[in-house]
């Protein structure tokens, strides 16, 4: 398959309807962190089941389609690097790791970032120096410092806890609520995992974490510990 192709795919699938829902929930007004963002209509499920379908478009192609001014181009085209990352060698999984990072600009929305980060920069440096982690903590841009929490995810799940720590308190201060979201729901992961570590973490940090944050880390606490740490603040 080829760009072309896959537009007119799509194109098939689309409906206005869903569209116009999309642009709202997903803030694309002005002054919203997705304003300008465009949309065709199309379910996450229905990408999933095309990324199956066109898992073998080249790497050029699907670079292509992560370029595009539709949404949901932009999705299929980050689960089509999904899956070839999953199926490359270790200089594939390279220039995979490579592609996306150059294309960042395009990674642009949290779903986009959340859906790839993990399963592609988050594996490539798995056993490799992270450094690269706290390059994207420090950028201007609100989407590659997303990328750089979302991509411990796949550490925690190994009860490998510290970048994601590390990261998470580089981010504290950070202005924007989807990075409090995003730092949130990382910390309520590894408390899932070891609610030891991430209660040292809250008892060090909690007072000087944003309201938004903290509320996500805590999500599943029982009432009373939830309340001794909204009360610490």
């Amino acid at each position: 398959m080829n760009v072309k192709e896959i537009t007119q795919e799509l194109i098939q699938k689309s409906d206005p309807g869903i569209a116009e829902t999309s642009a709202r929930f997903f803030k694309t007004g002005p002054g919203e962190y997705g304003e300008g963002d465009q949309f065709r209509g199309i379910r996450v499920p229905v990408l999933r089941k095309l990324a199956r379908n066109f898992r073998k478009t080249p790497l050029g192609e699907v670079e292509k389609l992560l370029r595009s001014q539709y949404h949901e181009d932009r999705l299929l085209a980050l689960f089509l690097l999904i899956n070839h990352y999953s199926a490359a060698d270790e200089t594939g999984k390279k220039n995979i790791y490579n592609l996306y990072l150059n294309n960042t600009r395009y990674i642009n929305n949290w779903d986009l970032v959340d859906s790839s980060a993990g399963q592609i920069v988050g594996m490539f440096l798995r056993d490799k120096d992270r450094t690269k982690l706290y390059e994207l903590a420090d950028s201007p841009d609100l989407w590659e410092r997303r990328i750089s929490i979302m991509a411990t995810f796949p550490y925690i799940r190994e009860n490998d806890f510290q970048d994601t720590l590390k990261i998470s308190k580089k981010l504290l201060t950070d202005g924007h609520d989807l990075i409090h979201k995003g730092v949130g729901w990382m910390l309520r992961e590894t408390g899932n995992r070891n609610m030891e570590t991430e209660e040292e973490f809250l008892m060090k940090h909690s007072r000087e974490m944003p309201r938004v944050m903290l509320r996500y880390a805590i999500e599943k606490f029982p009432e009373e510990k939830r309340q001794f740490y909204l009360n610490r603040m």
